[in-house]
């Protein structure tokens, strides 16, 4: 049993590995800046945590961890390394956490969370993902047993720690080019290395890169694999009906063609270990992710989807599935709003934004989540002109213009808070 101190607890991803060690008998406590849900949740579950960072909580710790966005001038760091504690990123404590797990581990740009989470809602295993998983409420599982269903990060490369048994790629669209030093065969490169880490490798084969991988792999061509996809509702929640590779039709939970990608690489997965029918009856337990198509209310004239999409890409697939929706409700309209997330992708991607929205009857665009970016100018009201786009502060200055339709958010940042708060509670 050691004590383990978490910087940065209210991460998503950290505060994972904190929930693990914790439950794995470790003495574990955390701080960070701010509170937030999350935090007190961590609370609740028996964990000690400080707001804001002090340097007075480090004394006797046998390790300390922090996420990636603390900076080595942050005061608890300097404590640590003075009292000659143990400090690791957290990638960097990956490898001794997962070393002895049997992981299914899962990277891409997109659709790792859904697709780790439709894992391990099959394999009945332990998970650390990205996001909450409202089958078991929290982005953690603990259940007995070394399989551990984990969602890779590619965006600071820890995904090459993540001590992979099965590696599953949904892409490898080029995303957090930042830290790959905007050099396309170092991004390449590390997904080679992911691949090269795990015993049974699971690809998307008609992804543009991983479409020329030459080493043994499960290849899924979703174009001539995937058949009769189509979508339905369920006592009004969205499930998309795919057949797959002579396998029969299996039902997951959400609408889109990426969805029934996410599912099918979950699907050959899981048949390494379980047989088909096992995960056809286990596959609908899915129940879907928070912030990924999160219906926060559906009245009779009005929905509000949250969705955590904050690349082109993945706005694009959720559109697709928002506009399929609305036709299956038999809604009027639909209306985007869009929280920028960090400067530096939206100015990477802006061309592609600028197209992405197409299809939305109203574009809402709130101020950049800068994620602790120094802010750049950037002439959205020029470049956006197209959609005759309404600029507002936050969510609540524009509830009232919005009676019916389809509203649909899309964000890494605040915005899921900002719209739990104007619509949950109606």
């Amino acid at each position: 049993m050691k004590k383990i101190h978490f910087i940065g607890i209210g991460g998503i991803g950290i505060s994972a590995l904190a929930r693990l060690t914790a439950h794995e008998g470790h003495i574990v406590s955390g701080s960070d800046v701010a509170e937030t849900p999350l935090i007190a949740k961590l609370r609740g579950e028996g964990i000690k945590i400080n707001v804001p960072h002090n340097a007075n909580v480090i004394n006797d710790q046998d390790l300390v961890i922090h996420s990636a966005i603390i900076k080595t001038d942050n005061e608890e760091i300097i404590e640590a390394k003075k009292r000659g504690i143990t400090t690791l990123c957290r990638k960097e404590a990956l490898k001794s956490i997962l070393a002895d797990k049997e992981v299914f581990s899962v990277a891409g740009a997109h659709g790792k969370s859904t697709t780790t989470a439709i894992l391990s809602t099959i394999l009945e295993s332990s998970a650390l993902i990205g996001a909450e998983v409202k089958n078991f409420g929290s982005n953690v599982r603990f259940v007995e047993g070394k399989t551990l269903a984990f969602e890779a990060d590619e965006s600071d490369a820890s995904f090459l720690h993540s001590n992979p048994s099965v590696a599953i790629v949904t892409n490898a669209e080029p995303e957090h080019m930042e830290y790959y030093d905007y050099d396309l065969d170092k991004f390449h490169n590390a997904y080679l290395e992911f691949l090269s880490l795990a015993k049974i490798r699971i690809i998307n084969a008609e992804d543009d890169f991983l479409y020329t991988y030459k080493d043994e792999a499960i290849r899924l061509y979703p174009s001539k694999d995937i058949k009769n996809l189509r979508f339905i509702l369920k006592e009004g929640e969205p499930f998309t009906a795919f057949e797959l590779k002579g396998l029969g039709e299996f039902f997951a939970w959400g609408f889109g063609a990426h969805i029934a990608i996410d599912a099918s690489l979950a699907i050959l997965a899981a048949n390494l270990v379980l047989p088909i029918e096992t995960i056809r009856k286990r596959i609908s337990n899915y129940k879907g992710i928070k912030k990924r198509f999160d219906i926060v209310r559906r009245a009779d004239k009005l929905v509000v989807i949250d969705d955590y999409g904050h690349h082109p890409t993945e706005i694009e697939a959720t559109l697709r599935s928002i506009l399929q929706y609305k036709e299956l409700l038999g809604l009027q309209n639909v209306t985007a709003v869009w929280q920028p997330h960090k400067y530096s992708r939206t100015l990477h991607n802006l061309d592609r934004f600028v197209q992405c929205f197409n299809g939305v009857d109203r574009l809402i665009i709130l101020p950049v989540w800068a994620a602790g970016e120094t802010p750049i100018e950037l002439n959205l009201s020029e470049r956006f002109e197209r959609y005759k786009p309404t600029f507002a502060p936050d969510v609540q200055s524009v509830k009232e213009t919005i009676k019916e339709g389809a509203l649909i958010g899309f964000g890494a940042g605040n915005l899921t808070y900002q719209l739990h708060s104007a619509y949950e509670s109606n």
